[in-house]
């Protein structure tokens, strides 16, 4: 938490740190609106005396300026260094933490090339689960071997917490793992060093498109295992594709809530029904617990619990 204290404006700063820090996950600031917690019990809105409240006129109105003093304290005054982030949306900070950054777009051709104006931040603390893949791990390998594994869940529900600590294990117990981390949210690289463990044997190559991502790493890495998050696009089945003819192991995530829905949409159902996936991990989660719902073989059958 202190990381996250040390960029924030000083007001806030102030009335954040007498909050317990174990508990939060987001902290929302918005200009001229109220500033807000997501913490494990829900919603919370945060009074200027450091109290967490319900109601939303109790909430300490956040100031442009105090948005504007935040960037700069995350950029170290010089936001330009930071610009192919900023165009991505976000930042990492050391640590694993998240700023997602809102504003208006500065638009070139039909591309996003930066941004201005800034207004909104989601600043999301870290939480890594350490072992959290233990339940995951016996429908994943294969005596010596892994099966190709796809994880399906919802959004929130833990996907790439789990991918990152199968990484994790599977790095440690002596597979060569290549992470495509098109977003940052598996290793959480800054300035190129993973803030989150992803084990000793892992290379990460960070914020690259994922089908560009692994054929990158094929040529240059020799990976064992190949992991990407939240797969889809028809280039991800082609690079998926070539993957395993290199004869590497996959492991990917992907949104959904059951199988034979995502084998109804473009771009999944070859993905799912090609037979590149031997494992087809569904989970769901409950009181703020991931578990796996359903554990289904490459045929879409139901393995023994």
């Amino acid at each position: 938490m202190e990381t996250v204290l040390k960029i924030l404006a000083a007001n806030l700063r102030t009335i954040l740190r007498k909050l317990d820090a174990k508990n939060i996950f987001e902290i929302r600031l918005r200009a001229e609106k109220p500033l807000l917690l997501h913490t494990m019990s829900g919603e919370y809105f945060v009074t200027g005396a450091g109290q967490c409240s319900r109601r939303a006129e109790s909430g300490y109105i956040v100031r442009k300026n105090e948005i504007c003093e935040t960037m700069e304290y995350i950029s170290n005054y010089s936001l330009y260094a930071f610009e192919e982030e900023v165009r991505q949306g976000y930042i990492t900070l050391p640590g694993g933490h998240r700023v997602g950054i809102c504003g208006k777009a500065v638009i070139e051709g039909r591309q996003v090339r930066g941004m201005k104006y800034i207004t909104c931040l989601n600043i999301r603390l870290a939480h890594p689960v350490t072992g959290c893949a233990d339940g995951l791990m016996r429908h994943i390998k294969a005596g010596d071997g892994i099966h190709n594994t796809l994880i399906i869940a919802p959004p929130g529900c833990g996907k790439t917490t789990m991918l990152r600590d199968v990484v994790r294990q599977l790095s440690d117990g002596g597979k060569t793992v290549g992470v495509v981390d098109e977003r940052s949210e598996i290793a959480a690289c800054s300035m190129g060093i993973p803030q989150f463990d992803v084990g000793m044997r892992t290379d990460v190559l960070d914020c690259c498109p994922k089908a560009e991502g692994m054929l990158l790493l094929i040529r240059s890495m020799a990976p064992e295992v190949i992991a990407v998050d939240e797969i889809g696009k028809e280039e991800d089945f082609y690079a998926l594709r070539h993957a395993v003819h290199c004869g590497c192991k996959l492991l990917a995530t992907v949104h959904g809530e059951e199988l034979s829905e995502l084998r109804a949409k473009p771009g999944l159902k070859e993905i799912c029904g090609s037979g590149i996936f031997g494992r087809f991990l569904i989970l769901s989660k409950k009181d703020g617990k991931i578990r796996i719902r359903e554990a289904l073989d490459g045929e879409g059958r139901r393995l023994c619990s």
